[in-house]
């Protein structure tokens, strides 16, 4: 059996999707949560500067959505075929769009840029993306892709509450359709036990 360990902040966000599927998969794994005053000082021993990191019988791997997609492959939630492991790359790759618009209002150090970043984000991007996720999960009974569970659907739904948390509301009170995405990942048993056990955090 594989060793797996994760390197990441204690937060959510990136981190999450992976241990989300790994929690799917039943899979034990070292949930290595480093610490910010840690990270000037590791920042330049990691592949590219940035987190997360998976070891897998100690050999590193990066890039959060690709160890996601590795991941959902061991986990036969990749897609029957190429024509679908499209659909879910590209309901992926739309939720990194609304992701990073909503990362880099965050991370805006300067108050008068970051203002003017705040009313065409909470009132046109995230409404934008949001309707349109809900419309895909419409459509597909619930799911992003395909009508069937995938590693997209936890994948955004692992990185929720990170929106969430910068959008400051509950993207889910307010689409139906989303509502049923999270319900039907949330209900999955060895994500469930994640969710009560894993540690508590700011999102």
């Amino acid at each position: 059996m594989s060793s797996y360990k994760l390197t990441y902040f204690n937060v959510t966000a990136l981190g999450e999707p992976i241990r989300f599927l790994l929690s799917y998969l039943g899979q034990e794994f070292e949930d290595y949560r480093l610490p910010q005053d840690q990270w000037p000082s590791t920042k330049p021993k990691t592949p590219f500067g940035k987190l997360p990191i998976l070891e897998i019988d100690g050999k590193e791997v990066h890039q959060s959505t690709a160890i996601s997609r590795y991941l959902g492959k061991e986990a036969e939630l990749a897609g029957s075929d190429n024509w679908e492991a499209l659909q879910i790359d590209m309901a992926v790759d739309a939720f990194h769009d609304l992701r990073l618009a909503a990362v880099g209002y965050f991370f805006e150090t300067d108050p008068a840029t970051k203002e003017k970043k705040r009313e065409p984000l909470l009132n046109v991007t995230v409404p934008f993306y949001l309707s349109k996720f809900d419309q895909l999960a419409q459509e597909n009974n619930g799911y992003l892709a395909n009508g069937k569970l995938s590693w997209g659907d936890i994948y955004f739904i692992a990185c929720s509450s990170l929106i969430n948390h910068i959008i400051e509301y509950d993207m889910f009170e307010q689409y139906e359709n989303l509502r049923r995405l999270r319900d039907n990942v949330y209900s999955i048993p060895q994500i469930k036990n994640w969710l009560e056990t894993r540690p508590k955090t700011p999102f």
